[in-house]
């Protein structure tokens, strides 16, 4: 398909079930990262459009039927989102193609994912419970229970749109939250779609509310008063913002941030499979992932056989057109992003680092889009920025070490701990480093593979709380006790007691 034959989409936002511009009729246009053209052209919300938004879900919470729904009803309505969202599932992929620049195989994967998210939250739905005490003294009994938090602000980024939504979104509905989400600027089509699909999956008027816009939105979200939890997925830095907005109204937040992410290999892998995975996990989505590989210690016996055979597996990488079937990387998603990895390529150059592979733009024949070759650094050693900065992009640093504890020091070198790789046939090697790691996931002798069952977090700079899993439904409730009294009441401060 070529640049031409594409076209613009106006999407509204959706704020209590109703298709809404902005009250200032401000406007902004998404550009293709791939093919220069405009692709989507929605309202920029301002502080009354949020405002609208946060009272229309706090409606929705305090006097509507949500909340109040049995976990089966809910279960059943967050159940069919995932079969609308695969009946839509090429158009919803067609979307995050256009407006994030990945490759149209991943996002189909990814909108796939997606609907098992719903899915599994809806099982959870029905699986929200407390505690009861009963040993407590023969006079009382008491009840621990989980109550929704509220109204709950969500903020996504803009390298995994959708799925990002859905790691949050269905969990803080099985609870009975209510919900405004503020997808990224950059990519906001999908949400937008999203919201429509839960209108129409039957769950009731106000309780997700979406509102597009850029940083100056999520602020008024994350700043309102009616807002009772933020849930953001983004960078480091803006986590701490949030952080701090939020404290200052002491007001609950679960923040999934940023990662630079080791792979350890020992001369005992399997290096045909740990190949495989340290070219994916550093190539998949561009780098554009916290999740990115970004960093593969490799053990020195084994260095320049594993370097070669990296070198060589990436020149094979189809780096292009994110619409073509064969594209493995797709654009980087704006000229900012493209900007910030030639600057951490300047410093690793700078630093001493050797380039082996890449480390300049691509051009494609069409002359159009904005992408990047991948690109193999050797040589790094633990103090570069190169091997501690989270560049978010196809960028990879190889880091020999010498034994184990070695790999675990440097592994551990970063103020990050999202998630973490070792590949070795010696279990006690496999403990010793999962144990040994901060970090939110390890994998062993596998990378960057999922599942809605399992929690998903960081240590350190790479967030705070838990998404996914049964732990998810912690972040969206409150802890309420309640003690009764069995039988009659001794008296202690009555007047006239001896």
């Amino acid at each position: 398909m070529t640049a031409h034959q594409i076209t613009a989409a106006e999407r509204l936002m959706v704020i209590d079930g109703k298709d809404v511009g902005s009250a200032a009729d401000e406007w902004f246009e998404r550009e293709s990262p791939a093919h220069d053209v405009v692709v989507g052209r929605y309202p920029q919300a301002g502080v009354a459009d949020v405002d609208n938004a946060v009272r229309a879900a706090r409606r929705a919470f305090d006097e509507g039927p949500w909340p109040r729904m049995s976990g089966a009803e809910r279960a059943q309505l967050l159940y069919s989102v995932g079969a609308l969202i695969r009946r839509d599932a090429e158009q919803l992929a067609r979307t995050e193609v256009l407006e994030s620049g990945k490759p149209i195989s991943q996002a189909r994967d990814e909108i796939e994912g997606s609907a098992g998210l719903w899915e599994y939250a809806a099982t959870l739905a029905r699986h929200s419970y407390g505690d009861a005490h009963n040993q407590l003294g023969e006079d009382v009994l008491a009840l621990v229970v989980q109550e929704p938090v509220g109204v709950v602000g969500v903020i996504t980024p803009w390298n995994f749109p959708l799925l990002i939504a859905s790691q949050k979104l269905p969990f803080a509905l099985a609870v009975g939250c209510t919900a405004v989400v503020k997808p990224s600027e950059l990519t906001p089509g999908t949400t937008v779609h999203l919201t429509r699909l839960l209108l129409e999956a039957g769950i009731p008027e106000g309780v997700v509310n979406t509102v597009t816009g850029a940083g100056e939105t999520g602020s008024a979200l994350t700043s309102h008063p009616g807002v009772d939890l933020i849930s953001f997925t983004g960078s480091t830095a803006v986590g701490r913002l949030v952080a701090r907005t939020a404290g200052e109204q002491l007001k609950r937040v679960e923040l999934e941030l940023g990662g630079k992410n080791p792979q350890i290999v020992l001369p005992d892998a399997d290096l045909d499979a740990a190949l495989d995975a340290i070219v994916f996990g550093i190539y998949f989505n561009a780098g554009e992932c916290c999740n990115s590989g970004s960093r593969v210690l490799v053990h020195r016996d084994i260095a320049e056989e594993l370097q070669t055979a990296v070198v060589e597996r990436s020149r094979q990488v189809p780096v292009g057109d994110p619409l073509d079937e064969t594209t493995k990387v797709g654009a980087i998603v704006n000229q900012q992003q493209l900007d910030t990895i030639e600057r951490y390529v300047g410093e690793g150059n700078a630093d001493g680092a050797q380039l082996l592979l890449g480390g300049d733009r691509l051009s494609l024949p069409t002359g159009t889009g904005r992408f990047y070759q991948t690109t193999v650094f050797t040589g790094v050693t633990p103090e570069m920025s190169i091997a501690r900065e989270e560049i978010f992009g196809p960028v990879l640093s190889l880091i020999t070490f010498d034994d184990l504890d070695d790999a675990i020091r440097i592994a551990n070198s970063t103020m990050y701990g999202l998630s973490a790789g070792i590949w070795t046939r010696n279990i006690d090697a496999a403990l010793t480093a999962a144990r040994g790691i901060r970090a939110g996931t390890v994998w062993v002798n596998r990378w960057m593979d999922g599942y809605p069952e399992l929690p998903f977090g960081g240590y350190g700079a790479s967030g705070l709380g838990r998404e996914l899993g049964r732990q998810a439904l912690t972040a969206f409730t409150e802890t309420k006790t309640i003690q009764l009294q069995v039988g009659p009441r001794t008296a202690r401060w009555l007047p006239g007691e001896a």
